[in-house]
């Protein structure tokens, strides 16, 4: 028996962070993703045969801004109807937010599971039992998992939840697990949701996998995006593979510019870097956040925010790439002199970090030492290419900052 499971599709919910720099033509297609992936998944289905979609939650984003998403989502489960697939589904944290996904009629082919407790499907045809409980509401804080029925003997038994299973940190903590919890039932397969990285829980004999998500949506959400085929048979390994359906990629793109003498070189190291990452995307539109790090003498050239930015788009463009954000976190040699020489580079360092992503001035009026936020506030903004500035600051607060940045410059 095979199936096919995604989940964590967010139908219809934008592409975050491109809004500055995709063209028009781009920028349509970029909005229609989730839907051109999510018809990427029923070909997918139909041309691999499978006999049963599962989507472990998560297929919308919440409220729909009109109707016209539901009635996509339909039209294309009745294109698995057609075809004689099964569709077994459950709500998950997002779902459960949208009142009107609950009114929204679907194809006989769909099957979508009870939120008031855990229940079991059977397609005799298929020799297939589906197990599974959707979300009731937002934030179901209790372990779902412990309430899902017995295996069905003589049957492959297929389990479908969305859950934070322990060790996928960075998550909301929804119907949260252990990998044990779910070995315990026995079924041959668990289909997991809200975990947007495609990751096997459970190996061996009881196999338990998150798909990922279907489409990445910002700059986190990097690589190759998709669903999984899985081969079944009673009481045997499931077997996986994956596949990739997402219509654009992201990825971080690091260039270390360690040892590098000029700007020239630096820049040069992030064509050839882009250059390597269109080439595995193949002909989908890749979006790229791009950071220079390591040391190097032309760091304080690097920190012209708008130069970089400038630059580097320059040569996303020639690489056939869209630049999402350029950042430079690259750092001078290290100093061997004085503590002041140290202090002076790792204020510099300071500056530089924060200055990329959060406004120099307004994060250093934080610092508990007020004469050296009360320096920077009339410096002005800060321009960090310029030592004597930075001595000046140093000399007037020196005591402070050693006791504030003891760690850095030790």
């Amino acid at each position: 028996m095979r199936i096919v499971h995604a989940a964590d599709i967010h139908l219809d919910s934008p592409l975050r962070g491109l809004s500055r720099f995709a063209d028009d033509d781009l920028a349509r297609r970029l909005r229609l993703a989730s839907r051109r992936a999510m018809e990427n998944l029923v070909r997918l289905v139909v041309d691999k045969g499978a006999h049963a979609l599962v989507l472990a939650g998560d297929i919308y984003d919440g409220d729909w801004r009109d109707y016209a998403t539901g009635q996509f989502f339909a039209r294309q489960m009745d294109v698995l109807d057609q075809h004689g697939v099964h569709v077994f589904m459950v709500a998950g944290n997002h779902d459960a937010a949208s009142v009107v996904t609950k009114a929204l009629p679907l194809p006989g082919n769909v099957t979508v599971m009870s939120t008031d407790k855990a229940e079991t499907i059977t397609v005799d045809d298929l020799g297939l039992a589906v197990h599974g409980q959707g979300f009731a509401s937002k934030a179901v804080d209790e372990n779902l998992a412990l309430s899902y029925p017995d295996r069905v003997e003589g049957l492959v038994n297929v389990g479908i939840l969305h859950t934070a299973v322990s060790g996928a940190e960075g998550h909301a903590r929804y119907a949260p697990c252990s990998p044990a919890d779910l070995e315990r039932k026995d079924y041959e397969y668990f289909a997991l949701g809200h975990v947007h990285t495609r990751r096997v829980v459970n190996k061996g004999h009881r196999v338990a996998a998150f798909s990922g998500n279907l489409q990445g949506r910002h700059a986190n959400e990097t690589g190759p995006k998709g669903a999984l085929i899985v081969d079944l048979a009673v009481d045997q390994e499931a077997v996986l593979s994956f596949e990739p359906l997402d219509v654009a990629r992201w990825e971080k793109v690091e260039v270390d510019a360690t040892g590098l003498r000029s700007i020239d070189e630096v820049f040069d190291s992030v064509e050839r870097r882009l250059a390597e990452a269109r080439t595995i995307t193949g002909d989908r539109p890749l979006l790229a956040r791009v950071t220079i790090t390591g040391e190097t003498a032309v760091a304080g050239t690097l920190s012209d925010r708008v130069r970089l930015t400038e630059t580097v788009r320059s040569i996303a463009e020639r690489a056939g790439v869209t630049l999402e954000k350029g950042v430079s976190q690259a750092r001078p040699p290290r100093a061997d002199g004085n503590v002041e020489d140290r202090l002076l580079d790792a204020v510099r360092q300071r500056g530089r970090e924060l200055t990329a992503d959060l406004g120099l001035v307004h994060e250093m009026a934080k610092w508990p030492d007020r004469d050296f936020g009360l320096e920077l506030r009339r410096s002005g903004l800060l321009d960090l290419r310029d030592d004597d500035v930075l001595r000046r600051i140093t000399a007037t607060a020196l005591d402070a900052l050693v006791a504030k940045l003891s760690p850095e410059v030790s």
